[in-house]
């Protein structure tokens, strides 16, 4: 019996973290962390939904649930099956829409829309299927994956016979894989500790909690004041030692040669990467920093806006960590195209995952490049947040520095009922306050 997706509802939902200054940066000084909700009801007769959500960080939320208003026409009235039996094709339809596209195309709150809905449809297929969403795709032959994916504007760096050799070349293996990391986990990095809002005591207790919880690489932010920075490194490193990894993120405040400069100024500090030292649209940017700070890496993806984009990137040499997003792009479809082709670049996907929602999304994409892709752990590590994972149905389990693989059916990204209504923007309690 199919499945028929009979309603498409969105919300608003702000969590105030300006208050704490969680997730403070050179850039985001205040931010509200925020999502726009999606939730698909369908006629299945178990009442399976579908959940997806897209990230903001609070004004401008009401745009991008919009967006999801203006888009939402081409799931309604299909049935699960007919999205996913063509999902490449579904993809193509959605971010081609000939009206709403100009909004875009393929950028800003309409692509975050975008993810919105079709991580939504991921999430419903993975509940209809019974699997989580990392196994649904390990579980997909090379064939099934490939059908997913929209090659438009990247076949002159990934054509689709490349991608499916890419799957194919570590396809006997997988189980083993599989097995490894429902034992032992996914290795990760902790942002949690390095936020710029941060006293020093505060940033030199978390990371003493950090060590003592098993991490072993942080994440700090840089780019307002450089001394501030050096002496925010010099607490870090007193605290984590010389074989602790230390990574910077400049979240895009400085111009090129600004990087260059600063970052030579933190070079002592042997830092593993730099995180977005200039606009995530500057690919030949990217590529001179990268090229001038070798071999400290540069990394970049949070805020790039497309695949074609990730294309340029890993074409220019720019990147030495491809750091996917999983609602900057637009869902999982685009995601794996990222993946594949930066394993055809031979660079290591880093997800980014400081947001809310984002390490509950990410743990999946994660598991599945290495399973059934890279399979390879080798400066490969995903970014842990935390944060305001006690909202969500399925949170993220961590052991030891590591993401355990999440065994409940879907994407791990539905809300609970009473954290949706309390902080609902502006009618939740949280917000009339």
């Amino acid at each position: 019996m199919p499945t028929t997706i009979t309603n498409v509802s969105v919300r608003d939902i702000r969590f105030p973290t300006s208050l704490t200054l969680d997730g403070s940066d050179a850039v985001n000084v205040d931010p509200d962390y925020s999502a726009t909700y999606v939730f698909l009801q369908t006629d299945s007769p178990r009442g399976l939904p579908g959940h997806g959500l897209t990230f903001t960080n609070g004004r401008g939320n009401e745009v991008t649930v919009a967006a999801v208003h203006a888009l939402k026409h081409h799931l309604l009235g299909r049935t699960l099956e007919s999205l996913t039996e063509d999902f490449a094709g579904f993809w193509l339809r959605i971010t081609s829409d000939s009206q709403v596209r100009w909004l875009g195309p393929e950028k800003g709150a309409i692509h975050l829309a975008t993810g919105a809905l079709v991580n939504a449809v991921w999430d419903l297929y993975a509940r209809a299927e019974g699997k989580p969403l990392w196994k649904l795709l390990v579980d997909m032959t090379p064939e099934q994956i490939v059908a997913c994916i929209p090659f438009r504007h990247i076949t002159d760096a990934l054509r689709p016979a490349e991608a499916l050799e890419i799957l194919q070349r570590n396809q006997d293996t997988k189980a083993t894989r599989e097995a490894e990391m429902r034992v032992t986990g996914y290795p990760a990095y902790t942002t949690s500790a390095g936020w710029l809002g941060y006293s020093d005591n505060k940033v030199r207790s978390l990371v003493r909690a950090g060590i003592a919880q098993g991490w072993t690489h942080f994440k700090m932010k840089v780019g307002r004041d450089l001394n501030d920075d050096i002496r925010r490194a010099v607490v870090i490193r007193e605290e984590i030692g010389p074989d602790c990894k230390l990574m910077m993120d400049a979240n895009q405040i400085w111009d090129v040669d600004q990087a260059i400069e600063w970052m030579n100024a933190l070079a002592e500090f042997d830092p593993y990467w730099i995180e977005e030292p200039t606009s995530p649209d500057d690919v030949l940017g990217h590529a001179k920093i990268a090229k001038a700070l070798a071999p400290v890496g540069v990394a970049t993806g949070e805020a790039c806006q497309n695949r074609v984009v990730f294309k340029q990137l890993l074409q220019a040499g720019a990147i030495s960590f491809c750091q996917i997003d999983s609602c900057r792009l637009a869902g999982v479809n685009e995601v794996l195209a990222v993946i594949l082709m930066a394993a055809k670049f031979g660079v290591p996907v880093c997800p980014h995952a400081g947001g809310v929602g984002l390490c509950e999304y990410v743990q999946h994409l994660s598991l599945f490049d290495y399973i059934a892709v890279s399979a390879s752990l080798d400066n490969r590590i995903t970014e842990y947040v935390d944060h305001l994972h006690e909202h969500f149905v399925y949170p993220v389990l961590m052991k030891n520095g590591r993401y355990m693989p999440p065994l409940d059916p879907g994407y791990s990204i539905e809300m609970k009922e009473e954290s949706l209504d309390y902080y609902e923007f502006p009618s939740g309690e949280a917000w009339r306050k």
